[in-house]
């Protein structure tokens, strides 16, 4: 039997998972990979591809699966890279997202922006503007940064 490898993926519980799909594909550039509907209609799991990462999502029910908005937001911030921040955040705000803190150069070397998607999951976009080394930004941040 070969090892099967331990990894992280996002299982994101949203009030409406075929309007979550439309979201995600159109205003993050993601593929659908995979649609599970019981009978009715109800997407019970779902897979989104963004790059080269794989993410889910189901149908909130209020109980097992709950919503940001049943838990009165979220603590978890999804970090997504991509190749130009500006762009990203202009199209997820198109498609329903709100901005929470605009993308702008950061110190430690990306340029970054936060936004809450129309399900309540916050973004954090991410693109990189350079290498720094550990030291370089332990520096600007001993200088005073952010």
């Amino acid at each position: 039997m070969s090892e099967i490898p331990s990894r992280v993926q996002l299982r994101l519980v949203v009030d409406d998972a075929a309007a979550a799909l439309d979201f995600y594909v159109a205003g993050l550039g993601g593929r659908e990979l995979v649609r599970y509907a019981e009978p009715s209609g109800t997407i019970v799991h779902a897979e989104v591809k963004i790059g080269e990462s794989v993410f889910s999502l189901t149908q909130a029910d209020g109980e097992i699966n709950r919503s940001p908005a049943d838990l009165g937001g979220s603590a978890v911030l999804c970090h997504l890279q991509v190749p130009d921040a500006d762009a990203t955040a202009a199209s997820m705000v198109a498609h329903g997202a709100t901005v929470v803190i605009p993308v702008g150069d950061q110190y430690y070397g990306s340029r970054d922006g936060r936004l809450r998607d129309p399900f309540g999951h916050l973004w954090l976009l991410t693109q990189p503007l350079g290498e720094l080394s550990p030291k370089e930004i332990q520096a600007r941040v001993d200088a005073g940064a952010p």
